[in-house]
């Protein structure tokens, strides 16, 4: 088996740390990249992923020659003319890029310069995206980035717009929260909910389970009005109402179900789990069968619960998803599936008793045990 190359070697490396050395001196003679790429590779293999961002973008601040905004004019040059120039593949961009925004947030984040700023870190998004850098903004200049933002929300490129619900999501992964109100975004995402690229979309799904950890009626309300406003309809609202109440599913909250259209009550009956085998190790396939029926048609949305008793001696649960269909009356619907079973950075599958449950609109149905060994 190959072994898996961490992030951090393939985001900035020698190559790329080269590349940006390059495209800084060929529209600034006087940047000396040879020193610059000497310089930031000296500490770079020893350093992770962020780390390696940040010393970078202060590699750009020693050799640059000029600061402030001549420097930021400098960085914006030495961008290919377009994302899809730079080699940019995807919606997110190359972390080749995450530097320029950093140094952004690093240097130039002041009242002076805040307006060049913003703008700035708006080109780069899609280069690069630039949530993060836009966050350290938000905390220290709130009333004006958020202004910003909200003229984002009407830009004509996707990722700048994504970048606008994104920035203020109230959980963003592996960036530091800022003091925001848990509905301030909502005024953003009004904008962009039906907004014509899945990419903005999904940020707006993302923002919503963001608040629905803290304020799940008020997402229930929100996606209940955008779904009357008819702005958004059929399988495109189903995806936004299941991203944003994603958790809340797992959770079984009836409220939840019924926006989908799924009744916790539904008529429906399960046949008892069958496992494949009841005894596994860490890698295996849970795999499981069941079949079920109903009394009268049924919409329903099925997924499985893995229980285990934690360290601490309280349970802990992983949820996921099997099957969504309309259950017939007089025809069986067969559940299968084979859930990988392997331990995760949110999730240890260790030695120990386990139990499967369906979950089926919500509603848990009998378990079935099965045991973890030893690798």
């Amino acid at each position: 088996m190959t072994a898996k190359v961490p992030l951090k070697e393939t985001a900035l490396n020698a190559e790329r740390i080269t590349r940006i050395g390059r495209e800084v001196h060929a529209v600034c003679p006087q940047f000396d990249a040879g020193a610059f790429v000497a310089s930031v590779m000296a500490d770079l293999p020893r350093l992770e992923l962020g780390a390696r961002i940040a010393r970078t973008s202060q590699g750009l601040h020693d050799h640059l020659p000029v600061t402030g905004p001549d420097a930021l004019d400098i960085l914006l040059r030495s961008l290919p003319p377009t994302p899809a120039a730079a080699g940019v593949t995807n919606d997110f961009g190359l972390h080749l890029y995450s530097p320029h925004s950093d140094y952004v947030s690093r240097y130039l984040r002041t009242a002076e310069h805040l307006d060049r700023s913003l703008a700035a870190l708006a080109r780069m998004t899609g280069y690069f995206s630039a949530e993060l850098p836009v966050r350290h903004f938000l905390a220290d200049f709130p009333d004006e980035t958020m202004q910003a933002i909200n003229t984002w929300t009407r830009h004509e490129d996707f990722r700048v717009r994504r970048l606008a619900s994104e920035a203020t999501r109230p959980l963003l992964p592996w960036a530091p929260r800022i003091q925001l109100p848990a509905d301030a975004g909502l005024p953003i995402l009004e904008t962009l909910y039906n907004d014509p690229h899945p990419y903005v979309r999904t940020s707006v799904a993302n923002h919503l389970s963001d608040t629905a950890a803290t304020d799940p009626d008020l997402v229930l309300t929100t996606l209940q009005r955008w779904k009357a406003s008819g702005r958004v309809t059929g399988e495109q609202f189903a995806f936004l109402a299941r991203g944003s109440l994603r958790n809340r599913l797992k959770e079984g909250w009836p409220p939840a179900y019924a926006l989908l259209g799924y009744a916790h009550d539904a008529p429906v009956s399960l046949t008892p789990l069958v496992l494949e085998r009841a005894e596994l190790r860490d890698g295996d396939n849970l795999a499981f069968s069941s079949a079920l029926t109903a009394t009268a048609p049924a919409p329903v949305h099925v997924m499985l619960v893995i229980t285990a008793t934690g360290p601490s001696g309280r349970p802990r649960e992983k949820v996921a998803f099997v099957r969504r269909a309309t259950a017939e009356p007089g025809r069986e619907l067969r559940l299968a599936k084979a859930h990988p079973l392997r331990s995760t950075a949110r999730w240890q599958v260790s030695p120990g008793s386990y139990s499967l449950a369906l979950q089926v609109n919500g509603r848990r149905f009998p378990a079935v045990a099965f045991t973890v060994l030893d690798a």
